[in-house]
């Protein structure tokens, strides 16, 4: 008896530091300067959750599978976590899948429309079941996890370093209102040492920036092009802003204010058999080639997409160059060369409030 207690306490203690350790890894920096590392996108599982949850259970195994190999960085969740709101069984599947990447890597999660109650058939702003499920309670222990607006995790943001670089994944919610835009933009003016990936649930469409969910179901939002417009082209930090809500693929890079690129991404594959086959995004950062690799893989088919819509490379100066970003009264010679979309450097964001000659200045509405 005395024998088989030592032996089961000698399991949990082996158990609880095989949490410890995954937990501080996936907290701590990323020391390699010239390592690759990914970030992992999960498009809309609303009917995995629904109709085949064992598709989103594979897809959290595969991730944590290949968290150490391919350096996974952070997973982040588009929305439309599930199809029916008020059905508490899809939470119980989505919250199982999510469990598997505890203590693995550090993941975030906004809500889509599906994830918010309807009154008939209007659509509202609560989400009781995806804040007992993904609320704050669940993030708040963890070192990654920044913040949340209000008393929800309807929009929050959170960290990882990789490769020398700090980011940050701001997650909005379902076409988010004015005051939801102001909190993000007092997120991000407040961290300019953080490289910005907005994940939220519509913003782009396979031709272009959303126009259509500014009143969606008689919800009063903001459309993928009002986002643009009223937030990230005014952020000099924003590099990538990814959703989902459209079935379908698309990819463009904009220019924000401050002359840099701002990559857009849409990824849904909702529409395909049994409720998207398991597919979803990786985003490989190659400092070496100053790219991100954009690849569509599914794990329960054991293929991946080479067709240029769905897997691609986007510019992005993963190591920046930041020695001939100066401020512009600065009497350097490098400061006579003039910054353009091909640099990055967050010092920008500073500069755009001392010195007028950088034209519009950010986080004004």
């Amino acid at each position: 008896m005395h024998k088989s207690l030592m032996n089961s306490l000698y399991a949990l203690v082996a158990i609880a530091a095989t949490v410890v350790l995954s937990e501080a890894r996936a907290a701590e920096p990323d020391t390699g300067a010239t390592a690759p590392f990914t970030v992992v996108v999960l498009p809309d599982t609303q009917f995995y959750s629904e109709s085949y949850p064992d598709t989103y259970l594979a897809q959290a195994e595969w991730i944590r599978r290949r968290a150490e190999a391919d350096n996974v960085r952070f997973v982040f969740h588009l929305g439309d976590i599930v199809e029916n709101a008020a059905v508490e069984q899809e939470w119980i599947h989505a919250d199982r899948a999510h469990r598997v990447l505890d203590g693995v890597v550090p993941y975030s999660v906004a809500p889509g429309n599906h994830d918010l109650e309807t009154t008939g058939d209007q659509l509202t702003r609560g989400s009781t079941l995806y804040n007992k499920y993904f609320g704050p309670q669940r993030f708040e222990k963890h070192s990654w996890y920044g913040g949340h607006e209000g008393e929800t995790n309807d929009n929050n943001y959170c960290f990882f370093e990789a490769a020398g670089g700090k980011y940050m994944v701001l997650s909005l919610e379902f076409s988010p209102h004015d005051d939801v835009l102001r909190w993000a933009d007092g997120v991000v003016a407040s961290h300019p040492d953080r490289r910005v990936i907005v994940a939220t649930h519509c913003y782009m469409r396979p031709d272009g920036r959303d126009q259509k969910t500014s009143q969606f179901k008689g919800l009063a939002g903001n459309s993928g092009e009002e986002i643009w417009e009223k937030f990230v082209r005014k952020h000099p930090n924003i590099f990538l802003v990814v959703s989902g809500h459209v079935a379908g693929v698309g990819h463009q890079t904009s220019t924000n204010d401050a002359g840099l690129p701002v990559h857009e991404i849409l990824a849904d594959y909702q529409k395909l058999p049994e409720g998207g086959d398991g597919w979803l995004i990786t985003l490989r950062f190659v400092p070496a080639e100053n790219v991100i690799r954009v690849e569509a893989y599914s794990p329960t088919l054991d293929e991946h997409n080479a067709d240029p819509k769905h897997s691609y490379t986007l510019p992005f100066n993963v190591i920046p160059d930041n020695s001939i970003l100066v401020p512009p009264n600065s009497t350097s010679q490098a400061a006579k060369r003039k910054p353009d979309a091909s640099d990055y450097c967050v010092e920008l964001h500073k500069w755009a409030h001392e010195d007028s000659n950088l034209g519009p200045r950010p986080y004004q509405f």
